[in-house]
């Protein structure tokens, strides 16, 4: 067996599947194998009942830089000596570069739409697709010493992972522009400000801050949060008169599951819910 790191390490605590990027040398930049791994534990968690929220972080003082740099330097020379120089649309290796590029972004795709709760501890700097997968989570909670950037412009991409609209839902249409041209670094405070993250915490107490909001969301309604995700994305792209019919949908659906009811018990007991998410 080896004994090399994992690139991406998955813990489960008290109902909490917590995936922690494992590339600190390189501020967990993006592998292979840790898209890999994300893109498998966030398929299975977003089928496993025993999976109430999930928690993406990164290892060491970065959250996630994005892509490796040197990769991309390796492949560019790769490719010049092959004569890569001829235009993108020639170039025979192009639609297998845009097809797994395409595979990868689903990782955003599943932190976005799994019928569960996905939370970002942003521990340190988050940019490029990095930045695109923190954004992908429902809730951010930032240190106070983390960053935050686009950097695209930086290497000359045009973004990927789905930043452009993530970002364009959160600040708006005219700020996002300005931070993609720009690339401009953003301290946690500011992030908070602009509504990029929910909540900024001390740097050494983020763990626990995250974990306790984590497992109060574990514990909660999770048939009842699935919906609530399904209608809050559907908002994002769809008029009054179709989340009305959702919700039409949704509410007798979770007004039949057993936490409902013990809810309404718990409420007229004067006491806590005890919910079994069924």
């Amino acid at each position: 067996m080896s004994s090399e790191p994992r690139d991406l390490i998955a813990e489960r605590r008290h109902g909490v599947l917590f995936l922690t990027m494992n590339r600190p040398a390189k501020l967990n930049a993006l592998s292979d194998e840790l898209i890999a791994g994300l893109l498998d534990e966030l398929s299975r968690a977003a089928h496993d009942r025993e999976v109430g929220a999930v928690v993406l972080t990164g290892a060491g003082r970065g959250f996630c830089a994005g892509g490796d740099i040197g990769r991309m330097r390796d492949r560019n020379e790769a490719a010049g000596s092959a004569g890569g120089g001829a235009h993108p649309g020639t170039d025979a290796g192009m639609h297998g570069r845009i097809t797994q590029l395409r595979r990868s972004e689903e990782v955003s795709a599943l932190l976005h739409e799994m019928p569960k709760v996905t939370i970002g501890a942003i521990n340190g700097p988050a940019a490029g697709a990095g930045l695109s997968m923190a954004l992908a989570c429902d809730i951010r909670i930032a240190a106070d010493t983390a960053r935050f950037g686009t950097a695209f412009a930086r290497v000359g991409f045009s973004g990927d992972f789905g930043g452009t609209y993530f970002l364009t839902q959160l600040v708006g249409p005219a700020k996002a522009r300005e931070l993609y041209f720009t690339a401009e670094v953003i301290g946690a405070d500011e992030a908070l400000k602009l509504g990029m993250v929910n909540r900024v915490v001390p740097g050494a107490s983020l763990s626990e801050e995250v974990e306790t909001f984590a497992r109060r969301i574990a514990a909660g309604p999770l048939v009842a949060y699935a919906h609530m995700k399904a209608h809050l994305n559907l908002a994002l792209k769809s008029g009054l008169r179709t989340i009305l019919d959702r919700e039409s949908y949704g509410q007798p659906i979770t007004g039949m599951t057993e936490d409902h009811k013990e809810a309404v018990k718990a409420f007229l007991d004067k006491r806590g819910p005890k919910f079994k998410s069924r």
